[in-house]
């Protein structure tokens, strides 16, 4: 008898369904040979201080740092769990063969390779690899069934990733709390979270130490269209070239489209008072733009947020549930390409999108048109077998939807437009630059305006049905209108209106939810050593399927609140980033170095036994750095009415 392990009871009815296992039993189905059964996700997990010896049950300074000498697995406490795992372990113990059947990832390798070792299965091993649900997947995936050991490097990684977590994670959080967290509150430290904290610590201190500055823009209005200063020339500077010019012309202030000095504003706008406008450049420039990209999780993340005003874990939800039903790929993907092996089939993805109805309505019919009864374009821009290593980005599977709830609709509708998108032609628009001047008696003031003309909409149509949701969504709608402007002609000259308008400088924006993922997803920025940036572009902190849970534990410890669509740092969150002295426990580089040696793992460039004895020094040095600190500091610790009452900061 074959047993197959799925990571969900849902996930194991459709394996079932496929390889004819029909007869329903209590925890597993059985049929043609085959047996299948299935976790709830983790059964498993790693052990508790405690387990190891009992000097590490109480919380201890004297104790730290725990380090076992050998990691040990155990199941989590709950009977249903129990009752599943003896199932599954009566199973594995008469088996002739295992198919591990769990989601096609890091975490999902660990979750049922965890299983079959608790459950001591003797027998050889088969993995089933597959990036979507239907039927034809699962068939194709059976009948292409690799051998457990070419994913040895993947289970090593993920359980680098576990006990790396675990030693950081149980020791600093200890450590934190005992020193610092005033007995009544678990500082939890961990190396995704803490330095995601620091971000939004970070950018709201840089927002209330922010001190405006004044600044003026001139610009005039001639025949009805607003051109705006672009540079001040002295006849001297137009006179001149060169660098002998340069070094002969005096130093004025800079100006850069703005003055910092009133003074200066006003000197220009008296020299253009009263004095024609003239157009000295007409240039129009035709020009393409491509479809965006095929979506990620973290792309999928921000757009649902900034559109919807989703979760990052709402997000993540949804499309976990449309790949369950088999309408959507697998979701917890790091990559926006496909391979080149996906081509073939996205004429019958499209054929199903073109039969979809919801309500009744065909939705993409009319989109889909366009590009109907001819072979789809093929770009490496969408097909790239290189930039594709466990998954390709998420696409709709071609199956029909039917019972979908507004949410699910809403997030299918994104994955879906995105998808017939990159197959539709560029936008085609016209650039028009109309540059002008006023001259006066010392000075020559340039202007200029710029417009923009759609002259085929291209994959845009696919923008046509969407509705903003947010005020920051009619923001962006109105800043990306197409400005026409009117006819001008080289060398004609009229009147004008100029003025000089005061402004100040802003702060940056407080993190939301989307920027906040964009900013995990590119958290290299944010680090100076060049090596470890270049490497980061591939990782960011935390994983795509990671970060939706991280910012979930940031609001549960009370670290962070909402403020409408705002990420606002409480006490406790910016005390906690303030007294930690170890900067690379709250720097984005060390979760980049974790994701870099961790990738390596998997691509079996780096040892894995190296990875962990190089942790377990790093958190010995962190444990004695703590423990020496002299100062008596404490955290402030919030209840949840204290939270709620809690002022946000004024909007900026």
């Amino acid at each position: 008898m074959i047993v197959c392990i799925a990571e969900k009871p849902s996930v194991a009815r459709d394996i079932a369904r496929i390889i004819g296992a029909t007869a329903s039993h209590d925890g597993y189905m059985e049929g043609n040979g085959y047996q299948v059964t299935w976790t709830f996700g983790h059964l498993c997990t790693l052990k508790e201080p405690g387990d190891y010896t009992q000097a590490w049950k109480p919380w201890a300074l004297t104790q730290l740092p725990m380090i076992p000498q050998r990691f040990g697995i155990k199941l989590i406490e709950d009977n249903g769990i129990k009752k599943q795992f003896a199932i599954i372990e009566r199973l594995m113990q008469a088996a002739d063969g295992i198919v591990n059947c769990g989601d096609a990832g890091q975490e999902g390798e660990l979750i049922q390779r965890w299983v079959m070792q608790k459950a001591q299965a003797k027998c050889p091993v088969k993995r089933l690899w597959i990036s979507s649900m239907t039927d034809e997947a699962i068939r194709e995936g059976f009948a292409t069934l690799k051998d457990q050991q070419d994913y040895q490097p993947l289970y090593l990684a993920g359980l680098s990733r576990a006990i790396g977590d675990w030693l950081l994670g149980m020791n600093a959080t200890r450590l934190y709390t005992l020193k610092y967290g005033q007995n009544r509150q678990v500082l939890s430290i961990g190396r995704v979270q803490t330095p995601t904290l620091a971000l939004i610590v970070n950018r709201q201190k840089e927002i209330e130490n922010f001190k405006p500055e004044p600044y003026w823009v001139l610009a005039t209005v001639y025949r009805d269209i607003t051109f705006t200063a672009t540079k001040v020339a002295s006849k001297r500077e137009q006179a001149q070239t060169g660098l002998e010019a340069a070094e002969r012309e005096q130093p004025r202030t800079e100006f850069k489209g703005k003055f910092t000095s009133k003074e200066e504003g006003e000197k220009a706008f008296e020299t253009i008072e009263g004095k024609p406008f003239t157009v000295t450049k007409v240039e129009k420039k035709e020009g393409k733009e491509q479809p965006p990209m095929l979506y990620d999780l973290t792309s999928l993340q921000v757009d649902c947020n900034r559109k919807f005003a989703y979760s990052a874990e709402m997000t993540l939800n949804l499309i976990q549930s449309l790949y369950e039903k088999k309408y959507t790929t697998y979701p917890r993907v790091d990559t926006q390409y496909l391979s080149d092996d996906i081509y073939p089939k996205c004429g019958q993805i499209m054929n199903g999108l073109f039969q979809t109805k919801f309500g009744g309505i065909p939705f993409y019919a009319e989109l889909i048109k366009p590009i109907g009864g001819k072979p789809l374009k093929k770009t490496k821009r969408v097909f790239d077998t290189s930039k594709v290593t466990d998954h390709h980005a998420i696409i709709p599977t071609g199956v029909i939807p039917t019972n979908l709830t507004d949410a699910e609709r809403n997030v299918f509708d994104l994955v879906a437009r995105r998808f017939i998108a990159v197959f539709l032609p560029d936008c085609k628009f016209s650039t028009t630059t109309v540059l002008g001047e006023v001259k006066g008696e010392n000075e020559t003031v340039e202007f200029k305006v710029t417009g923009k003309e759609i002259l085929d909409p291209g994959w845009r149509i696919v923008l046509g049905l969407e509705k903003p949701k947010t005020e920051e969504d009619e923001q962006k709608k109105e800043d990306d209108e197409e400005r026409t402007l009117p006819t001008f002609v080289k060398g004609e000259s009229g009147d004008h209106k100029p003025t000089l308008t005061e402004k100040w400088t802003t702060p940056p924006p407080y993190y939301n939810e989307a920027s906040l993922l964009r900013a995990m997803e590119t958290a290299g920025k944010f680090v100076e050593d060049e090596t470890l940036r270049a490497a980061m572009k591939e990782n960011g902190i935390g994983r795509p399927s990671s970060r939706a849970s991280i910012i979930e534990t940031l609001f549960k410890r009370h670290y962070i609140k909402r403020d409408r669509k705002r990420l606002i740092a409480t006490p406790t969150g910016i005390e906690l980033i303030d007294l930690i002295r170890e900067e690379l426990l709250k720097s984005c580089e060390l979760t980049g170095i974790w994701e870099k040696k961790l990738r390596d793992i998997e691509h079996q460039k780096y040892d894995a036994q190296q990875f962990i004895d190089e942790l377990k020094a790093q958190v010995t040095e962190i444990v004695h750095e703590v423990m020496t600190d002299p100062s008596n500091r404490r955290v402030t610790v919030l209840s949840d009415e204290e939270l709620k009452k809690l002022k946000s900061p004024k909007k900026q």
